[in-house]
């Protein structure tokens, strides 16, 4: 079980992916961003997720180099994550993408690049210009977003290479446990992102009154939850203080009760949306 803001699961390629990270969905360029990935960089850090479509990678790229410089720790150290958009999911079109990803970021390499839509008719070729990548060595590990059991049954027919990370919605409301015992049996490592419902759990009261047993935070016992189901997470904060307290999840272990009484808030719900219905 993770003890500490730098431990790391494994993944089956042997890959050490940060148990927590910073996620930077729908943060705009600007300072704001930067100083958001040096401040996490700064407090111990070490995986940042970005996308295409986010429309910041350049802005990630520089609070990298920033924050690496200030906190004196190597590219080497650092986990960052991009995701091919939907628009370029096509063979010759995705390896271009990730090109364009890197010179954004200013990077040489990737340690996980995903599809970040099952798009239907599209996502196969796709993976197959990741597998291309994964072989030359160009990234570290390759995954999947937003891919349901049936998505992954019908990508594996064909993949030479099983993908190592499938990065969905995930929290209380939504707890995905069929897709997430799918993943355990094929060795895909399950990540959450908008662990905290984007905001819409903080006034629970079975999670506030676990926080208080605690003295956490609602947004920590969620964290909490999502390590202790294995679940990588990458909640998403420009606000220093947040960041912190978001890190701040591995000095107390929920109790099996508690974890059951937070397993019970499912209600299937999501706030993005549904990957067998989406129209972009």
């Amino acid at each position: 079980m993770a003890k500490h803001l730098q431990d790391t699961t494994t993944l089956y390629n042997g890959v050490k992916m940060p148990w927590l990270g910073l996620g930077v969905f729908k943060v705009e360029e600007g300072p704001e961003l930067v100083n958001a990935v040096k401040t996490a960089i700064k407090y111990g850090y070490r995986s940042v997720d970005t996308a295409a479509i986010y429309q910041n990678e350049e802005g990630v790229g520089q609070g990298i180099r920033e924050g690496l410089e200030q906190a004196g720790i190597s590219r080497e150290e650092l986990f960052v994550t991009s995701k091919v958009w939907n628009s370029d999911l096509g063979y010759e079109s995705t390896l271009q993408a990730y090109e364009i990803s890197l010179r954004k970021l200013g990077l040489d390499y990737l340690d996980l690049y995903l599809i970040h839509w099952p798009v239907e008719g599209k996502y196969k070729e796709a993976w197959r210009a990741l597998e291309t990548l994964y072989k030359e060595g160009r990234v570290k590990a390759i995954g999947v977003s937003n891919f349901h059991i049936h998505h992954l049954e019908d990508l594996l027919k064909d993949a030479e290479i099983k993908p190592m990370v499938n990065q969905v919605e995930f929290h209380p409301r939504l707890t995905q446990k069929e897709l997430r015992k799918y993943c355990k049996e094929q060795g895909i490592q399950f990540e959450a992102w908008s662990p905290l419902m984007q905001g819409q759990l903080l006034d629970n009261p079975v999670l506030k009154e676990i926080a208080d047993q605690y003295g956490k935070s609602v947004a920590q016992i969620i964290l909490r939850w999502d390590l202790q189901h294995g679940v990588v997470t990458i909640p998403k904060s420009t606000k220093e203080h947040r960041i912190i307290e978001n890190g701040s999840v591995f000095d107390f272990e929920l109790t099996k009760e508690e974890m059951e009484r937070i397993d019970v808030l499912n209600q299937n719900h999501r706030v993005g949306p549904d990957p067998d219905n989406f129209d972009f």
